[in-house]
């Protein structure tokens, strides 16, 4: 059975949908890209506030340690297990959230839970003798696995929490990192872990007239339950009478309106582009499957989804759930044609027909559950899946089935502005009495921003000079003219949707990294200009690899908000994809010659 084939008997018409999504992408495209998001410092700042823990005081710090990893989440924690496993002793985590947990520290909004299976989601899962409880967890759930994880590696000890990096500078005399802080504290560490993650500080949108709003507001990565009432799990009874706005319809809002719809007596959602809905089906853990595992079935199982959301082949779908059912779509249209030509060009020709297929599926789902047919025409997301982050819910189409629900859709142009009272969209006024942004995090903004400091290396060059031109690295972790400096992320690395995965194989590349050095009696080690610019090159000729796709694609932290650029296509993940970009860290350690490396004693 051919390809044309194939689509007759899906019932699809490639050109016409790729025309839909071409319309609806060039609705949502805007000059300003990233430059629309309000940096939150000034008047904005009581919107980063921690408004779970109160301040505990203590001495500033004048110590020193061997290895300093700044941020507590997922990445903080993966480096600081696997160089514990590796017979580092001198440890200190910095981590400004009163525990560990990164993102799951902050985000305690209701209905927070991962999308990714927790099962390949959750890290060291067979280290810390841990099953969850349930298929996809819930936010309690993996903060408290986050501090498992760092009391089971003794990382509370020497660590810094509620604490914020303010300067971050190298001492050549010395061979040491200075290290200040908000606390006053000015430490030095021989090695410095920079995990902040790519989801750290929230996004504000630029809208006119943000900052006049007179009523309540607050971000949902900072949720004020003093105001709302309930917990993580629903029953927000503080909202009972509320009018209440909330902008943005990503993974966040698909989760918390539900709960917020519940409650109020009148909620707006305000929605710029539609997010693709497909079944959750959450459930509990089996007990006798959890007896059944082998060990080395955690890796083998992250390994496997990582294969099949990455377009790779494997015989066996161990997840089977909406992110690898794409991929199973794509592999049954190749047998109805028999498998004859899987070159590249081929296969990419049948991924978009699964892709179609599968959009379809999403947009019908919109059809049989949402009852009024207008809001459903605009709850439809029109682009391919990847085009921005899937999600998985069951709750959150329903809840527009309620007489005091109101979907806003902007039709891609977003709201026009805010009032001291009210939310101005499509030339409408709607009156609230609480605004909550929905809006995620910063991702494609400069790093010293994302970060909330700048680093200072070699002869005082700061890094966000260093990068001004683009991003430059090797493995995307190593910086030249920063000697001892690791940076952890998907930035020139293997960017998979489960993210902990690329963070653990990134930690283990600081362990080998680190102990190695320490082997060949060298206090410092640098990556050469040299192996820099190589790797640079390598990254932007792959990265014509997606652009094709990217470009299609409706605006987003994916493709740069719709700004594909040299400096974007630099800025990017590894083109050949995470499996390649892991092959690459463990083929580069198994020489043992450490490569591109420059060291000093």
């Amino acid at each position: 059975m051919a390809s044309g084939d194939v689509i007759e008997e899906l019932g699809l018409d490639p050109d016409e949908l790729r025309s839909k999504y071409r319309e609806e992408r060039d609705k949502r495209l805007r000059s300003d890209g990233n430059e629309q998001y309000v940096n939150m410092v000034g008047e904005f700042a009581h919107y980063i506030e921690d408004p779970y823990i109160k301040r505990v005081e203590r001495a500033p710090l004048t110590d020193h340690t061997h290895v300093v990893i700044i941020g507590g989440g997922f990445g903080g924690l993966l480096a600081g297990a696997r160089l514990r496993d590796a017979g580092v002793k001198d440890i200190r985590v910095i981590e400004k959230g009163g525990d560990f947990g990164g993102t799951w520290y902050w985000n305690r909004y209701p209905g927070a839970a991962c999308d990714i299976e927790s099962y390949i989601y959750l890290p060291l899962l067979e280290e810390t003798g841990y099953m969850p409880v349930e298929k996809y967890s819930r936010a309690p759930e993996i903060l408290a696995h986050s501090r498992r994880i760092a009391e089971h590696y003794n990382l509370y000890d020497k660590a810094c929490l509620q604490t914020e990096i303010t300067g971050l500078n190298w001492d050549d005399d010395a061979a040491v990192w200075v290290i200040e802080t908000d606390r006053s504290d000015r430490m030095t560490a021989d090695h410095v872990v920079m995990s902040n993650g790519p989801l750290n500080r929230p996004k504000l949108p630029g809208i006119p007239g943000v900052e006049s709003f007179k009523g309540h507001s607050f971000h949902t990565s900072r949720w004020d339950y003093d105001y709302t009432g309930g917990d993580s799990s629903g029953g927000l009874t503080g909202l009972k009478g509320k009018r209440v706005g909330i902008i943005g319809t990503g993974a966040t809002a698909v989760q918390c309106v539900p709960h917020i719809g519940e409650a109020a007596e009148q909620l707006y959602v305000f929605q710029r582009t539609p997010s693709s809905i497909d079944v959750r089906n959450n459930r509990p853990t089996d007990p006798d499957w959890a007896k059944s595992l082998t060990p080395g079935w955690h890796k083998d199982r992250m390994e496997n989804f990582n294969t099949l959301v990455s377009g790779g082949f494997a015989s066996q779908d161990l997840v089977m759930d909406g992110w690898t059912h794409i991929i199973r779509n794509l592999l049954f249209i190749a047998q109805q044609e028999g498998n004859k030509d899987l070159s590249p060009e081929h296969l990419a020709e049948l991924a978009e027909i699964a892709d179609f297929q599968k959009m379809e599926q999403v947009r019908a789902r919109v059809d049989e559950i949402v009852k009024d047919k207008a809001t459903a025409e605009a709850l439809k997301p029109w682009y391919r899946q990847f085009c921005k982050r899937p999600c998985f819910h069951d709750g959150y189409l329903p809840t527009f089935n309620r007489p005091n629900v109101e979907l806003v859709h902007t039709d891609g142009q977003g709201v026009e502005r805010i009032t001291g009272n009210a939310i101005i969209a499509n030339g409408k006024t709607y009156e609230i009495d609480c605004l909550i942004y929905a809006t995620g995090f910063e991702v494609g903004t400069e790093y010293a921003r994302r970060a909330g400091y700048d680093v200072g290396g070699r002869d005082g060059r700061k890094l966000s000079e260093h990068w001004a031109e683009g991003y430059r690295s090797l493995h995307g972790m190593l910086v030249n003219g920063f000697p001892n400096l690791i940076v952890m992320g998907t930035v020139q690395a293997g960017f998979t949707a489960n993210y902990p995965h690329l963070l653990d194989e990134q930690a283990k590349q600081i362990a080998y990294l680190i102990t190695e050095a320490e082997k060949r009696q060298a206090k410092v080690f640098e990556v050469s200009k040299e192996a820099e610019a190589a790797w640079v090159s390598e990254i932007i000729s792959k990265a014509m690899m997606r652009e094709k796709f990217l470009e299609e694609c409706t605006p987003g932290y994916y493709n740069n908000e719709g700004k594909l650029s040299k400096m974007a296509r630099q800025n990017t993940s590894y083109g050949a994809g995470s499996n390649a970009y892991f092959a690459i860290l463990e083929g580069w350690r198994s020489t043992g010659a450490m490569e591109g490396l420059e060291f000093h004693t």
